[in-house]
């Protein structure tokens, strides 16, 4: 029934007209491939391929078009009026496979590797300077802005909370869209955050707010950002699908470049952090050098284990509609096709 509603709450703002045209000309040269984006940093492999043209070396032109999130992707995706997206392994990509809805997750976007905790604990540093909050055990009684129910992040924050020996009744849970974090932080509406980059730099740039620590730190190496392609896509435009893939992974592999010791400080990083500054809503340089980037696989490799992980979590809050695996959304052929051809990254990690 979730599902369904999707469709026709998809249906009702008119997302299938906003996406009439095919999503793809396919016999032009060179094709134009429909990628949804969230204009966040997860994009960055996106943003690079296409600035540096890794996309246009394939034969390939893209057009971006943004989302809130990743599940509002999944009906153009099905439809094929989108062909690739890039967000979070949640809720609604699980309940589209439960109702055979096809999209698949086919490679690693971002996942928080130890360092690399870019999902961090925010908390206003009046509570902290007042000793209010000295650990999260503090949290207890206090307001805190997460995503949505069904989102990566909340998983995240409930793993905090059981570490700290807390529950979801200790807490007053405040769902909303991160752009919306900075404002609710420093107005003090909520007392604390998990907020990704970057508007957990912004939040901090604006003054008022202390990064307490990354979700590195109480929750590593989750699976926080993913490829995903329209099922479509990978059936009926297989080639296309190999060219994407390649100019990606040629991509990430760029971008790891950039990272060194949790920053961007690595060899690429000031290429990177140009990209990232005229494409994304943070346009400070000097914070990109200071900011948690994400980490990611140089094979594109997903962390299946944390899917799981993950899954399970939304299976036991009652979120997801029938007995769907993480295998049931993850197709991981194209990517294993294009690294036969270009083979395993060799390079330094960060």
């Amino acid at each position: 029934m979730r599902a369904r509603r999707l469709i026709a709450g998809a249906l009702a703002a008119g997302l299938f007209a906003a996406f009439a045209a095919p999503s793809a000309v396919r016999g032009a040269d060179p094709v134009t491939i429909r990628v949804g984006v969230l204009n966040v940093g997860t994009d960055a492999p996106f943003l690079i391929a296409d600035k540096k043209g890794y996309f246009k070396d394939e034969g390939l032109n893209v057009a971006f078009t943004t989302f809130a999130s990743a599940g509002q992707m999944v009906v153009p995706l099905s439809a094929g009026q989108l062909d690739v997206g890039g967000g979070a392994p949640a809720v609604g990509i699980y309940n589209a496979a439960a109702h055979g809805i096809d999209v698949k997750v086919v490679a690693d976007r971002a996942s928080d590797a130890p360092g690399y905790g870019f999902d961090p604990l925010l908390v206003r540093t009046e509570l902290i300077k007042s000793g209010r909050f000295k650990t999260p055990k503090d949290l207890k009684g206090m307001t805190i802005a997460g995503n949505q129910p069904g989102s990566v992040s909340t998983v995240a924050l409930y793993e905090l909370l059981k570490k700290y020996g807390l529950t979801w009744s200790d807490i007053k849970r405040v769902n909303l869209d991160y752009p919306e974090h900075v404002a609710a932080l420093q107005n003090g509406k909520v007392d604390a955050s998990i907020t990704t980059e970057p508007e957990a730099s912004q939040a901090e740039l604006g003054g008022g707010v202390t990064r307490v620590m990354g979700d590195d730190a109480w929750y590593p190496n989750q699976e926080i950002s993913v490829l995903i392609y329209g099922g479509a896509f990978i059936r009926e435009h297989r080639d296309l699908a190999r060219k994407f893939m390649r100019a990606y992974l040629r991509a990430v592999r760029y971008y790891i470049g950039a990272l060194h010791g949790g920053h961007f400080a690595g060899p690429n990083a000031a290429d990177v952090i140009a990209i990232l500054t005229a494409t994304t809503g943070l346009k400070d340089q000097a914070a990109y050098k200071k900011l948690t980037p994400g980490s990611i696989d140089p094979d594109g490799k997903l962390n299946l284990a944390s899917m799981r992980r993950d899954l399970q979590y939304f299976k036991d809050q009652g979120l997801i509609d029938g007995n769907v695996k993480v295998e049931d959304v993850v197709d991981e052929s194209i990517l294993n096709e294009v690294l036969k051809e270009i083979g395993p990254y060799k390079g330094p990690r960060g």
